[in-house]
């Protein structure tokens, strides 16, 4: 035990009086007994890049990181809204990988993979074994390299091998734009990067620009982004001189952001759509349209992630991305949720609960955006669970796609069509009650044709299809225009 005390003092931590120097030497001493004594060599940049800064920056908060090489190169891309990858569209089930779409000139098309097309290994993994939570690493990082494919093509039993390498390709963060019905446009906004603002405003001139009668704005599964993007796409639907956010943080003066003076805004009634997993740049847009009375916002409560990031740019192409504010929203809301275990766990974010828009209607701090009207999207039936695992939608509309090539726009799902599905799901042992059958029809009815048109006409279309029983999306549309004044009634539609 006597040997062990000259570490242990090595090791106890430095009082409260050290300064800088005094801890920066003590870490080099540790550091040095780690490389004199450690049973096994710990190379450098191991001790440092994965383990001392990454420790020092874990007491912050979790979204101060330090990023290797790798890493530091993935977020140039996504700033540059361009990304590593083979162009496909795919349909992710348990073990499962069924192309739905290849775009155009890209790598996936150029080798001759399409529609219908189900990868069963990459790079010698078989993903029959893997759940989608590591389908969707295993892709992602599939897309960074050269990958060889195994492919099972619909009505063929040869296994086909495609060489595939990955290509920069252009990924616009408005990845969805269409009319939900006359006149009420519907966009999807997956991303905040350098050119979101000039999308969203060539999206809605397409749609019909000012001649629009409503438009819903989804922002639902948006992690954020680009501050100046988020601030450009708000200012979009607001009047000049208006209050977009306000930035603080300890070693700079408050920033407040507005909308510029020459700014022409449209005024159609406006939808936000928010989930659990709006985060950052999507809670500055909702809450600065919220707070200027400008768009009801419907869904539920967005992530709460109001951390303002630096990127710094270090040596051997590594960064550090460092919170050095916070972001508030017009009415003074801190959009950052309490952090417990870090400096955020509590104090300012959660002093005042309450605050109000232009109007004077109350609305709730305390981190996120709540909506003014939630909605959920329709829960999984074990019924509808088993069918979406074990992907026979996807696995029919295949088959039913490859036999007829004349599906259009005005395509239906009849009642025939329905039948031949019930015989098929038969056929491959799954039998629902007359009960199940009865009570889901219509949702079976709605699954097919989405699944149809997504092998058929592309996957834009299906999720046209897709949008139409959306019950986040009809809530928007009931609620559109919807005057939300202190004495209105905020009625809010519950949980499902």
């Amino acid at each position: 035990m006597l040997s062990l005390v000259p570490a242990l003092l090595l090791l106890a931590p430095p009082s409260g009086s050290e300064d800088l120097s005094q801890q920066l030497k003590r870490f080099m001493e540790v550091y040095a007994a780690v490389e004199r004594q450690a049973a096994d060599p710990v190379p450098p940049e191991k001790a440092i890049y994965e383990g001392a800064i990454p420790g020092m920056l874990r007491r912050l908060d979790p979204h101060s990181v330090f990023l290797d090489a790798n890493q530091f190169q993935q977020l140039k891309e996504l700033e540059s809204s361009t990304r590593k990858g083979f162009g496909s569209v795919l349909a992710l089930l348990p073990g499962r990988a069924v192309i739905l779409q290849v775009l155009p000139g890209a790598p996936a098309a150029r080798s001759g993979l399409g529609p219908g097309d189900e990868i069963l290994t990459v790079n010698a993994i078989p993903l029959a074994r893997l759940g989608v939570d590591q389908l969707v690493a295993l892709l992602s990082e599939t897309r960074q390299k050269q990958a060889l494919l195994d492919v099972r093509r619909p009505g063929s039993a040869r296994i086909l091998q495609f060489t595939l390498t990955p290509e920069e390709l252009q990924a616009p963060s408005v990845a969805r734009a269409f009319l939900l019905r006359p006149g009420i446009g519907y966009l999807h906004v997956t991303s905040f990067d350098a050119d979101t603002g000039a999308q969203v405003r060539q999206a809605i001139e397409k749609l019909g620009g000012s001649g629009l009668r409503g438009l819903l704005l989804d922002l639902r599964g948006n992690p954020g982004g680009l501050l100046p993007a988020a601030l450009e796409t708000a200012a979009l639907f607001l009047k000049p001189r208006q209050k977009l956010v306000t930035v603080r943080g300890r070693a700079m003066e408050p920033n407040t952001e507005a909308v510029p003076d020459d700014a022409t805004p449209y005024t159609f009634p406006l939808a936000v759509l928010l989930d659990g997993k709006s985060a950052s740049a999507s809670e500055v847009v909702a809450g600065a349209l919220q707070d200027h009375d400008r768009a009801v916002i419907v869904g539920e409560p967005s992530f709460g992630k109001g951390l303002v990031e630096a990127v710094y740019q270090l040596g051997e192409g590594t960064g550090l991305a460092l919170t050095t504010a916070y972001y508030y929203t017009p009415s003074g809301r801190s959009i950052q949720k309490p952090l417990l275990g870090t400096p955020i766990a509590s104090g300012r974010w959660a002093e005042q609960k309450e605050y109000r828009t232009d109007s004077g209607r109350q609305i709730h701090g305390g981190g996120g955006i709540q909506p003014d009207f939630e909605a959920y999207p329709e829960p999984l039936t074990r019924f509808r669970t088993v069918l979406e695992a074990n992907g026979w939608f996807t696995s029919f509309a295949t088959e039913y796609t490859r036999s007829h090539r004349d599906i259009n726009q005005e395509f239906e799902v009849t009642p025939e069509l329905l039948d031949q599905f019930q015989v098929w799901l038969s056929e491959h042992e799954a039998r629902p009650s007359v009960a199940e059958w009865s009570s889901e029809s219509e949702w079976i009815r709605h699954r097919l044709k989405t699944e149809i048109f997504n092998q058929a006409l592309g996957v834009e279309r299906g999720d046209e299809v897709e949008a139409q029983r959306d019950p986040v999306i009809r809530t928007a549309l009931d609620k559109l225009g919807t005057p939300l004044t202190p004495t209105a009634p905020e009625a809010r539609a519950g949980r499902p």
